[in-house]
């Protein structure tokens, strides 16, 4: 039953006995919707999470007025489409709804982004899941805007490669000692046999973990033009739906395109290195090993003086 007297208002009314600044305070794991573009311009309805916090820069304050960030979360998520420059009105709507207390703002939306994907040979077309986020800080009265994706691809060892190529060349002479000529049927006939190909190098899903600062609202790429990015430097996307061509150019794009996590992380760097859009950038080639129980990684960043750190 709802009280007749006012209510009290702690957080308003009252004085910490501590006393001190903080530099963040708010919520995380928020349940919000989001609405975006998918890849082929349908507007969608997809379930996310946020985090939302502003600075306590109030000595004496008690706290913040929670409440303000989850309404302000709710009531611009869910009518607009998701952009940064939406993300933009939430960090000033953070920071006015506090005025007096809060001079700064932070969030982060982060949900798992539907596409559509189209098979490597066939017509089949599937549905993949990218994990994606998009964040703002605001500041000392100025903006950062950073987008990130994570996306799977395949990562094939060059050293166990060369190795696996070693050990067919020894069955081959083995195979072939007492002959000083080898014809081009009876080798293709040997290449085709389950017995001749003796090894095949360690390959693995592997994961880039990619974050962009843009310095142009307007300007910002969409999260399926970053995934593009990094399935397009590393040419070994992983795929839903496939029949046996799809497999079999697999398995030739995977020959073509051995990498190390180095490898990986100095094709993404070149990649980013010639957008303009991007003023920082920090990714992460995780290579999830087959041969070991432990993972490969490479980590770079644009160097930016007071950026993105490794």
């Amino acid at each position: 039953m709802a009280t007749s007297s006012p209510m009290p208002d702690v957080a308003t009314e009252s004085r910490t006995r501590f006393g001190g600044t903080l530099d963040k305070v708010g919520m995380t794991d928020i349940e919000v919707p989001v609405r975006f573009r998918d890849n082929e311009g349908n507007l969608v309805l997809c379930p996310a999470k946020a985090d939302a916090f502003v600075s306590l820069d109030e000595a004496n304050a008690r706290g913040i007025h929670m409440s303000r960030l989850f309404l302000s979360l709710q009531e611009i998520l869910a009518g607009e489409e998701l952009h940064l420059t939406q993300v933009k009105r939430l960090l000033t709507q953070f920071v006015d709804s506090h005025t007096g207390i809060s001079q700064s703002s932070y969030v982060r939306i982060a949900f798992d982004l539907p596409v559509r994907r189209k098979a490597l040979i066939s017509e089949n077309i599937s549905w993949r899941t990218y994990p994606v986020t998009i964040s703002g800080d605001l500041r000392d009265g100025k903006y950062r805007f950073v987008v990130g994706v994570s996306v799977a691809y395949s990562s094939t060892c060059p050293c166990s490669a060369a190795l696996a190529r070693q050990l067919i060349q020894e069955k081959f002479r083995a195979d072939f000692s007492d002959q000083s000529q080898v014809g081009v049927d009876a080798m293709a006939t040997w290449l085709g046999k389950e017995t001749s190909i003796v090894a095949t190098p360690h390959s693995q899903r592997s994961y880039a973990h990619l974050q962009v600062e843009v310095s142009d609202v307007d300007q910002a790429p969409t999260f399926v033009q970053l995934i593009d990015l990094v399935e397009g430097a590393l040419k070994t996307p992983v795929q839903a739906a496939v029949k046996r061509e799809d497999e079999q150019e697999f398995a030739r794009l995977n020959g073509a395109n051995l990498m190390f996590c180095e490898d990986a992380g100095r094709k993404l760097k070149a990649a980013l290195s010639k957008d303009k859009r991007y003023s920082d950038f920090r990714l992460e080639a995780v290579h999830v090993e087959s041969l070991h129980p432990h993972n490969a990684v490479s980590i770079v960043v644009k160097g930016v003086p007071g950026g993105f750190r490794a």
